[in-house]
């Protein structure tokens, strides 16, 4: 699906706020050598990645902890009471239980009241899916304050084995959030946007729950249940090819040229693809923050991550425009440009 924001009577959507909450653990390459048959260089050539974050589960700290910590400190740095939200949105693919949601829980751990809460699975595009809902919500009228998370405790999912060691050297977990409101500049928010899922690429990256689950039946083993499997050849293919393809869309749809764009606020999945697009479309390195080796893939935390750490580098302003942009497992890729 491709969208273009438009409409003579619409109303603006603004980004008063934004916060990131990481856990405090961290795995590094060196960690890593201790645990798998890998190497800091190797990882490094190959990710990008030094080091991930990695909650502490097995004291409790969960992926509701990190989208509370996230959103608590969105809200306060917006000066938005957390009774002023009228919905909230969660882009999560780990919660942590089938039911409740994420959103649910972290709702009425803040205090928001009654409002509507849910959860929102694109796996690591489910935070530009989000956004881009969100904006459609706010300009119908419906509603006015939301509040959008993106959060994800994927390393519970990974095997630190020379067995899984494809995923493992790859995932980190985190949080992060912003406050979105409707602005009477109705040249604010969303300019265009693309969704797109293909299903016949979901055995490529998925994580199963039983033998069935496994398209090719072969290839079961009771060793991969309830972790990242992932052609990785498959999957770098499949991101470098439709990373360019929805900015280029992306940007027709809009109308704009490359250089028109201010920031790409990418999802941070390997240093190698992101090189890919910039070199495509001539970004300069100061329009495409990477922060993949400090942080690894956080999934549905990945953009907001970035975009808060524009933020508070004092590098977001007004006026300018954005670009979201992920890709992930489903296979699903997205853009949302905005302006800001």
């Amino acid at each position: 699906m491709d969208t273009q924001a438009g409409g003579p009577n619409r109303v603006g959507v603004e980004i008063i706020g934004s916060a990131t909450h990481l856990p405090e653990g961290k795995l590094t390459n060196q960690d890593l050598e201790k645990l798998m048959t890998t190497s800091d260089e190797w990882i490094t050539k190959r990710t990008g990645i030094h080091t991930r974050r990695r909650a502490d589960m097995a004291n409790g700290e969960k992926t509701t902890d990190l989208a509370t910590g996230a959103m608590g400190k969105a809200l306060k740095n917006a000066g938005v009471d957390p009774k002023e939200l009228d919905l909230l949105l969660v882009a999560t693919m780990t919660p942590d239980s089938p039911t409740p949601s994420v959103g649910c829980v972290v709702a009425r751990d803040l205090g928001c009241n009654q409002i509507g809460a849910m959860d929102i699975n694109a796996a690591c595009s489910g935070y530009v899916y989000t956004i881009s809902i969100a904006d459609a919500l706010i300009r119908s009228g419906m509603y006015k304050t939301i509040g959008v998370i993106g959060a994800d405790t994927v390393t519970r999912h990974l095997d630190y084995s020379d067995y899984g060691r494809g995923a493992a050297i790859l995932f980190g977990d985190g949080a992060a959030a912003m406050v979105l409101r409707a602005s009477e500049d109705a040249s604010k928010g969303m300019i265009a946007h693309r969704m797109h899922a293909d299903g016949e690429g979901a055995k490529q990256l998925f994580i199963p729950s039983c033998k069935h689950d496994f398209v090719e039946q072969e290839l079961f083993d009771e060793r991969k249940l309830d972790k990242v499997q992932m052609n990785g050849q498959a999957v770098f293919k499949f991101a470098v090819s439709k990373f360019q393809e929805v900015i280029a869309d992306t940007l027709e749809d809009a109308g704009i040229g490359a250089d028109e764009v201010d920031h790409y606020i990418c999802h941070q999945a390997n240093s190698r693809i992101l090189d890919s697009a910039r070199e495509r479309f001539g970004i300069p390195a100061e329009k495409l923050l990477v922060n993949i080796d400090r942080l690894g893939n956080t999934v549905g935390a990945s953009v907001p991550l970035v975009f808060d750490e524009l933020v508070q580098a004092g590098k977001i302003k007004p006026g300018q425009k954005v670009m979201f942009l992920a890709f992930g497992a489903g296979l699903t890729w997205g853009s949302s440009l905005w302006q800001l």
